[in-house]
C-alpha cells in the first residue's frame, strides 16, 4: 500500500508556497494590474497629470494602421519562428539520438546557444549578415544578390526570424532529445521487424509518441516569439526599416518609452496579454485533443 504524506496543519504548506506566490504576485499580477489600470488613463509625458478616458486608448490602438501592421508582422514572425525552431530542433534531435561518433560533443555544441542572451545572439547575426562587414552579407552581395537588410523590409524580417529561431533551437532540442530517449527501444525494434523503414517508423511510431513534448514546445515557442524576442529585434533592426519588423511587443516599447504615450502603450500590453492567453487557451482546447499521453 502506498503511503501518503499528510500535513497536520495548513501553516507549513502555505509557508512553503509563499516564496513562489510572492514572486508571482510581484512580477506578474502587480505589473499586469498596473497595465490594466493605466490602459484606462491618459497621462502627459512627464507623469504630472492623469485623466480617465475609459476605452478611448483601446479604440485609438485598434484603429491605428501602424498597430494593425504590427499585428500582421507578429503573425508572420511568431509562426515562422515556431515552425523553423521546432522543425530544426526535431531534425537535430533525431540525428543526435543515433549511435554516432562524437555524439556527446555534438549534443553539447547544440545546447550552447541557449546560454546566449537574445541581444548577444542578435549581435552575432548582425556581424554575420551585415552588408558591409558581415561574412555572409559580403558573400551574398558578391554573388550578385543585393543584400541589405537595413533598407529591405523582407530581408530584415527574414534575418530576425532566423536569429530568433536559432536562439530557440537549443531549448527545443533538449526536450525533443529527452522525449526520443524515453521511447522504449523494443517498440522501435518491433516496428523494424515488421518491415517499417526509418521514415515510416518516424511518422507512425516516433512522432506520435512525441506528441506531448511537441504540444508543450508549441505553446512555449509561441509565447517566446511574442515576448522574448524583443532584444533580438531591438539589437538587429530596431523595428525597421519602415516598421517592417515592428512586432506587437516592440510597438509597446516604441509608444511607451520613445513616444511617451503611456496610455496607448498600456492598452497595447493588455491587448497583447489577451492575445497570448487566447492563443494558449485555443491550443489547449483544440490541439491538445489530438495529443495522446
Amino acid at each position: 500500500m502506498r503511503k501518503k504524506v499528510i500535513f497536520k496543519g495548513v501553516a507549513l504548506p502555505y509557508l512553503l508556497l509563499m516564496p513562489q506566490l510572492l514572486v508571482t504576485a510581484v512580477f506578474f499580477f502587480w505589473p499586469a494590474g498596473q497595465a490594466i489600470y493605466g490602459s484606462f488613463l491618459r497621462e502627459d509625458a512627464f507623469g504630472l497629470s492623469r485623466e480617465f478616458v475609459g476605452f478611448e486608448n483601446f479604440q485609438d490602438v485598434l484603429s491605428d494602421p501602424n498597430y494593425l501592421s504590427a499585428v500582421w508582422n507578429t503573425v508572420v514572425f511568431s509562426s515562422s519562428v515556431a515552425v523553423i525552431a521546432l522543425g530544426a530542433a526535431l531534425f537535430l534531435a533525431v540525428q543526435a539520438d543515433k549511435a554516432i561518433r562524437g555524439a556527446d560533443a555534438y549534443k553539447t555544441m547544440l545546447i550552447w546557444p541557449y546560454a546566449v542572451a537574445p541581444a548577444v545572439a542578435a549581435v552575432l547575426w548582425l556581424f554575420m549578415f551585415h552588408p558591409q562587414i558581415g561574412l555572409f552579407g559580403k558573400l551574398i552581395n558578391g554573388m550578385g544578390i543585393r543584400w541589405d537588410y537595413k533598407v529591405n523590409g523582407d530581408q530584415a524580417m527574414l534575418l530576425v526570424i532566423l536569429a530568433a529561431a536559432w536562439k530557440q533551437v537549443s531549448y527545443n532540442f533538449i526536450f525533443f532529445l529527452a522525449g526520443l530517449q524515453s521511447i522504449p527501444r523494443s517498440v522501435l525494434e518491433a516496428a523494424a521487424i515488421d518491415g517499417a523503414r526509418p521514415v515510416r517508423r518516424f511518422w507512425t511510431v516516433i512522432f506520435p509518441l512525441l506528441a506531448p513534448t511537441s504540444f508543450f514546445l508549441l505553446v512555449v515557442n509561441i509565447v517566446y516569439a511574442f515576448f522574448d524576442t524583443f532584444g533580438i529585434i531591438h539589437a538587429l533592426t530596431q523595428g525597421g526599416p519602415g516598421k517592417a519588423t515592428e512586432t506587437l511587443i516592440y510597438k509597446v516599447y516604441v509608444d511607451g518609452v520613445q513616444n511617451l504615450n503611456f496610455g496607448a502603450s498600456a492598452a497595447q500590453s493588455v491587448v497583447l496579454m489577451a492575445i497570448v492567453i487566447a492563443l494558449t487557451a485555443i491550443q489547449f482546447r483544440f490541439i491538445e485533443r489530438k495529443v495522446h499521453y
